[in-house]
This record gives structure tokens, sequence and C-alpha cells, in this order.
């Protein structure tokens, strides 16, 4: 089975698929003067991205800084339109839908963000937080939502004494909990994980990501986990796409890519991974990506990969790679994998 789109399928029965992203586009035009008049161009964040999540799943989303994981997260919620393509939720078509059918069916899709702190009002107090969208929806009486608020407080670790307290009281890692719990009010059935742990302490990361596990475990929830950090990634992901200027370029198991990663581009991140065994990482040898990450403005004929790719051949230059399915739900962009998914050339420090 072959695909010219960038498809990150989950091996499931489609009846189970909760998140369904058909060839996504995310295009910001860009207006540069020249000497006669101007010329339009367009920085294309998201290009022809698919994908799907499956109730319950964890989608893990990884790749550097500026590949469009965070604008593919935000146009799947719709808090920015799409140039193209389509996002189904549940069957649903959230393209047809009109503001007011739009604002309820966000009851069942909620995000946490990155900055634990800027994601709050600081003149708000947590109680308050985490009852506006209750409010919002109309979802109780004053007792209940306050009942409600207290629930889950306690829910994510937090004493509910401390509802009355204003963000500035609170350590990072608290204020992320406090965003948990306000995603959680409205009883979503997926959340959209933007970075939500990067900006915390190392110490406090693993707790916040074992919470979402456990949440998820309770509630059924459904996650789409954007991060940079592949450890962590892997921790919390049934599965993985990995992301490199727009593209998807590689999606397998989360086991699978890190213990048989085929783009030369995964490779290149899984073999920045810190090992524990402190012999073995002394005797690897990493792979060091050279030049710099192309303007999604201006990308590279071919393969967008391959001005940096240590393995590059002249194919790579000037034939965009299909994303093929090499065993079920295994699919990669790469003229250098053949049929069976071996690296026809040489892997180096894996």
């Amino acid at each position: 089975m072959t695909t010219a789109t960038h498809d990150a399928r989950s091996p499931v029965d489609p009846d189970d698929i909760l998140i369904r992203v058909d060839v996504l586009n995310k295009y910001y035009p860009v207006r540069s003067m020249k000497l006669f008049g101007s010329e339009e161009s367009a920085i294309k964040a998201v290009n022809g991205v698919s994908f799907q999540i499956a109730r319950g799943e964890t989608l893990g989303l990884v790749g550097e800084s500026g590949c469009g994981k965070s604008t593919t997260g935000r146009v799947v919620l719709r808090l920015e339109e799409p140039t193209s393509g389509e996002v189904w939720f549940d069957g649903i078509d959230l393209a047809t839908l009109d503001a007011e059918s739009l604002r309820m069916i966000r009851k069942r899709m909620q995000v946490v963000f990155q900055d634990s702190a800027d994601s709050l009002n600081p003149r708000m107090s947590t109680g308050r937080t985490i009852a506006e969208p209750l409010r919002i929806y109309e979802m109780g009486t004053d007792a209940e939502i306050k009942q409600k608020v207290a629930d889950l407080m306690e829910l994510v670790g937090l004493n509910p004494a401390w509802a009355k307290r204003f963000p500035h009281e609170f350590s990072g890692g608290q204020r992320q909990r406090i965003n948990i719990a306000r995603a959680l009010a409205i009883d979503p059935d997926f959340i959209i994980l933007d970075e939500p742990i990067s900006a915390l302490d190392v110490s406090i990361q693993a707790q916040v990501v074992n919470l979402l596990a456990d949440l998820q475990a309770r509630l059924g929830l459904t996650y789409l986990f954007i991060a940079h950090d592949l450890a962590m990634v892997r921790h919390i992901s049934d599965r993985i796409a990995v992301m490199y200027l727009g593209r998807i370029v590689e999606t397998a198991d989360a086991n699978a890519i890190f213990e048989e990663p085929l783009h030369p581009y995964t490779q290149a991140l899984i073999s920045a991974v810190p090992l524990a065994d402190p012999k073995i990482e002394r005797t690897r040898i990493p792979i060091v990506l050279e030049g710099e990450v192309p303007s999604p403005g201006n990308l590279p004929a071919g393969c967008v990969f391959h001005p940096r790719c240590p393995q590059a051949v002249d194919r790579c230059r000037t034939e965009v790679p299909e994303f093929r399915e090499f065993t079920p739900g295994r699919f990669v962009a790469c003229h250098l994998v053949d049929e069976a998914g071996s690296h026809v050339v040489e892997r180096r420090g894996l």
C-alpha cells in the first residue's frame, strides 16, 4: 500500500478512530518587496499532513523546534483555520460546523499549552480558573461547580483548600496541574498536550507525565502529545509520528521507532537521546546533522531533509519520497529504505 500524503495511520478498526486528519495544510502568506513591485510567497508550516488517532490512544508528535508541531495542534482544534485539508472528530467534519456547533463540540476537545504561567489569568484564583469552562457551558449550579472544582483539584494532585490561591503562589508543576484540571473540567474526550512539560524542572516532568498517563487510564482520554523530549514521548505514547519541515517523515509503534528507526532524520533524533548505560553511551557515535534547517518559505526540491541528510543520493535531491507502509502501521518517507523496511545505506551511531 502506498499513499502520496504524509499519513500517520493507526492500525485499528476505522470505527475506533476518534481523530482523522486528511492532507492538512497551513500556509502563511508572505509578501516581499522587490525593486519593481512585490512578490508573494508562503510559509508552509504544515504541508500535506495526515494522521489518525484511535480512542484511548496517545500519538506522540516529535521534531525540532519550528517543524510545525504546535501549528498542527492549533489547526486541528481550529484555533487557526487550515489553508486546506480536513479534520474529522468522531466522524464529524469540523469544517462544516457553524460557530455555535463548533463551540459545543469543543467541550470534547481541549488543550494544555507549554507555558503554565501564561496560560493562567494572574488575576483569577485557582478555583475560578478551573470553574470558568463549567460556567461558560452552564454545567451545574454554584454548589455543584464548587464541588466539581474540589474534585478536579484532588484528581490532579492539588489540595482543594488551595482554591483561593493565585497562580504566582504555585510552582511551575503545580500551575500545569491547574491547567490540566481546567482542561478536564468539561469532561473532554480528546486533549492536545502542546509541550506540556518542556518548561518544567526535570524532576517534575516525570511526575506530570505519570499523572497524564494515569488520567488517561482512568478517564479513557485520547491524547496528541506534542514534544521534543523523545524519552518522555516514548514513555507516554502508543505511536510516534516524526515531523520535519511541516511533513511527517516516519510513524510507527513507539518501541519500534526507538529500536529500529528507518528515516535518517529519526535516526539522528534517536541517537541524540542519552542512554542510561554509561558503558554503551561512551562507545556510541551520535549522528550530527550539519547545516541549517531550510526555510519553510523556500523548501528544497525532492526530499525536504536531503540538504542535511548524511546519506542523501541524487534521487533524494529531485524526487519527493512516497510515504509508504512497510508493515501494518509502519510508514516512512525515504528513498533509502527498501521494500522490506531495511535501510540500503549503513546506519551510523545506533
